[in-house]
């Protein structure tokens, strides 16, 4: 028994839709499609229907058969792409059910009647409210700091804040080797060069600097193809690590793929290089990151 196929996350699904009414405006078929575009019609069938992300090019593409402008259509892809890649698995959120509401607490002394002015009421219990979890709260950062002496430079040392939730998951050499989608570091990134190779598949450098990292990805590729990405942190020192990937299979070749990631600064120079697997020999480019 074959297991059913997990529905497409809302913002991949929000793409394909705008993608679908796009290909409606054309009139072409799906083998239309694939004759005017760079895309076979397995993949346009895939995309459409929101099982793979669509590569940014081929947004593009399809725009530009309907004659309509790019920017709402890549501002969809650039939210689905943020929430992961190709073979990032399907997240089900927990459902959160509503907390029932406190029992009514007879109204402190002084406070306003609340059958007069029951909004000054609310105001004035929220007030307390605050006060007394802020004070607990103070009290229990205080007490850490004193346990911690040796943590920030000695007894009383102010201590960092967690990270955010919706934030970076790592920064710099923490993120070294990483997913940058799962790390989270692809909110936002810098395209610092892109590539287009002699077999047609599209190259990019991209930078976050959020996290400190540079990271390559590419797509139209084709399975075998190969990327290696570093970072040199300049002129007399030693070369990053190299990271590299591998396309594997057919998924691979239809949707974005991405190296690990490396720590980069400003003044790195970030270099990649393809090996294709129908041969020709490597390519390689690079980019300095702007200070």
């Amino acid at each position: 028994m074959t297991s059913p196929t997990p529905s497409p996350s809302p913002e991949r699904a929000r793409l394909a839709g705008a993608l679908r009414e796009l290909k409606d405006r054309t009139g072409l078929s799906l083998a239309g499609l694939a004759a005017k575009t760079t895309f076979s019609k397995s993949s346009w069938d895939r995309y459409l229907n929101g099982r793979t992300l669509a590569p940014r090019e081929a947004v593009r593409e399809l725009c530009r058969l309907a004659g309509e402008p790019e920017g709402r259509c890549l501002a969809l892809w650039e939210i689905a792409e943020s929430e992961g890649s190709g073979r990032a698995s399907e997240r089900v959120e927990p459902v959160t059910r509503p907390a029932p509401p406190p029992p009514e607490q007879p109204a402190p002394a002084g406070a306003p009647d609340p059958g007069r002015d029951g909004s000054a009421y609310r105001r004035a219990t929220l007030a307390a409210v605050l006060a007394s979890v802020s004070a607990v709260v103070v009290g229990a950062l205080a007490a850490v700091a004193l346990l911690l002496p040796g943590r920030g430079g000695g007894p009383g040392a102010a201590l960092s804040p967690p990270p955010s939730a919706t934030g970076p998951r790592c920064r710099g050499a923490v993120c070294e080797g990483k997913s940058p989608m799962r790390m989270k570091c692809a909110g936002a990134p810098r395209t610092l060069a892109a590539y287009r190779t002699a077999t047609g598949a599209w190259l990019e450098l991209r930078y976050s600097q959020e996290c400190g990292t540079s990271w390559a990805r590419m797509w139209g590729t084709r399975i075998g193809d190969r990327l290696e990405m570093s970072a040199a942190p300049g002129a007399g020192t030693a070369e990053g690590r190299v990271r590299g990937v591998r396309i594997e299979d057919g998924v691979d070749a239809d949707s974005y793929v991405y190296t690990p990631m490396t720590a980069a600064t400003p003044g790195s120079v970030v270099r990649a290089c393809f090996d294709p697997a129908a041969g020709g020999g490597e390519e390689c480019f690079d980019s300095r990151i702007a200070r």
